[in-house]
């Protein structure tokens, strides 16, 4: 779906075709048409919360900007602010949060009448929503300048290859790219082709195919279920959101790298992290620096102590699990997260003071990562669980129920088969330290690498495609 369609790509050749024939001004104005139809064929009528959005950070900016009051500037950042946590809390929230507020009444006897609604949650409200607020709170530090060119911050905005699931663009990156005049070059085709490619390959072949494991195992009643298949399903599901997610990333920064953008890396190879703190140097990384420029540091880092700084990482953590979705698993896959980093921070802290030094031998890093990488499948349990109870019962038959059955061999030869080739790639771009290694090397190996890759897409393609898991975030 969407990338992966034939409809997506006929609506990116007949923008492209159009694109480079223009003016600047013309490239932004069909560049904002472009963007508004793709959100408006998915639903047209919440093309009023982008506009909405839009047209308030534009105006805030531009007041916070002209204004020399300290005490207006903090007005006018808390209208913004609100606006947009307002709006992005009711189509998000509301239900899950009227329903634990009933029931908690309920539960001590005081039966409550709270409306409930039935809310559809807009594609991409977060990553739209923490983009428009990143340039406010940045026009209001001082980070970068306020723009006068309505046309050219809702093109920011709205921006179609990222519009619905990121990367979370900075304004001070992305806004100058749009304000400049662009022309086209020739590598810009080498390397969006490198990434489209790439991203359709994490996407097709491992996401989708991973997908398919992944949902028989979190459907089948527990009492069918052993421990080895629940095991290789979370293995599943790790490759499955990597490759859906840094898929979808790896494509939009193709498809814009071809209309002369570049967007941010949002991936780097996450699933080599050797600990809690580099792996979100690694993973997701548009959002872990937003959290961390926007709210860990806001509250005080790691300046304040250390009882401070574990309370800082906590509170981080558990607003990023909430980012992700209204349910207590979410909340819960946060938390885990928070004592992973308290967890390494406190040791590390106390190694540093008995004076140990770190040694970075293969072996130890090896060990690193594959203690680090199960840490984080025990967290994607408790992030694809539909509850909490789920999670801990699929915990304990891991760690109960040891029988191997014919269909755990079949997963993990289906698992080594698909997202294996993908990590043997990665584990070289980690050794050459070079993200596009792949485009400096000779053409003929790469000609073969792009061949097998969209071979595998077309021979291997899954029973059933299927739809961008952030899409729902």
């Amino acid at each position: 779906m969407l990338f992966n369609s034939f409809a997506f790509w006929l609506f990116f050749i007949v923008v492209a075709a159009l694109y480079y024939r223009l003016r600047h001004r013309g490239q932004n104005v069909l560049l904002l048409l472009a963007s508004y139809y793709f959100y408006g064929c998915w639903d047209w009528r919440f093309l009023s919360l982008i506009a909405v959005s839009t047209l308030i950070d534009y105006s805030v900016a531009l007041g916070i900007a002209s204004s020399r009051s300290s005490r207006r500037k903090r007005m006018l950042l808390t209208l913004s602010l609100c606006s947009n946590l307002g709006i992005l809390a009711f189509f998000k929230y509301y239900g899950f949060f009227a329903t634990e507020l009933d029931t908690l009444l309920r539960t001590v006897g005081m039966p409550a009448f709270l409306p409930t609604l039935q809310i559809i949650l807009p594609v991409g409200i977060s990553f739209y929503t923490f983009q428009t607020m990143s340039y406010t709170i940045d026009v209001y530090r001082g980070a970068c300048s306020a723009t006068r060119s309505l046309l050219d911050f809702a093109v920011y905005v709205s921006f179609f290859p990222q519009l619905v699931a990121g990367p979370i663009e900075r304004a001070a990156h992305f806004l100058p790219q749009v304000i400049q005049p662009r022309i086209w070059k020739p590598e810009y085709f080498r390397e969006g082709l490198f990434l489209v490619v790439l991203g359709l390959f994490k996407k097709i072949v491992v996401a989708d195919n991973m997908a398919v494991l992944v949902n028989t195992i979190f459907a089948t009643p527990l009492h069918e279920l052993t421990g080895p298949e629940v095991l290789v399903g979370v293995y599943a599901f790790a490759f499955q959101i990597y490759g859906d997610f840094s898929g979808y990333s790896s494509i939009a920064r193709g498809v814009s790298k071809w209309l002369g953008f570049d967007l941010m890396v949002n991936f780097r190879m996450p699933y080599f992290a050797i600990d809690p703190s580099d792996f979100w140097r690694r993973w997701h990384i548009s959002l872990s620096q937003w959290l961390r420029d926007y709210l860990y540091i806001p509250l005080g880092g790691n300046r304040q102590g250390n009882l401070l700084t574990y309370r800082n990482l906590m509170l981080t953590m558990l607003l990023g699990g909430l980012w992700h979705g209204a349910n207590w698993t979410f909340i819960a896959w946060g938390a885990f997260h928070g004592v992973l980093l308290c967890g390494y921070r406190l040791w590390a802290t106390r190694r540093s003071d008995a004076g140990s030094t770190e040694h970075h031998s293969l072996l130890r890093r090896l060990a690193c990562m594959t203690l680090m990488f199960h840490l984080v499948c025990m967290s994607w349990l408790l992030f694809r669980a539909e509850t909490i109870s789920q999670a801990c019962s699929l915990l304990w038959l891991i760690g109960t129920n040891f029988t191997w059955t014919p269909l755990t061999s079949m997963m993990l030869g289906m698992l080594v088969f698909c997202a294996g080739p993908l990590l043997l790639f990665e584990a070289w771009l980690e050794f050459r330290g070079d993200l596009e290694s792949l485009l400096r090397i000779d053409w003929r190996w790469r000609s073969l690498a792009y061949g097998y890759a969209l071979l595998m897409c077309l021979c291997f393609p899954p029973p059933v495609a299927g739809t961008f898991i952030y899409f729902q975030f």
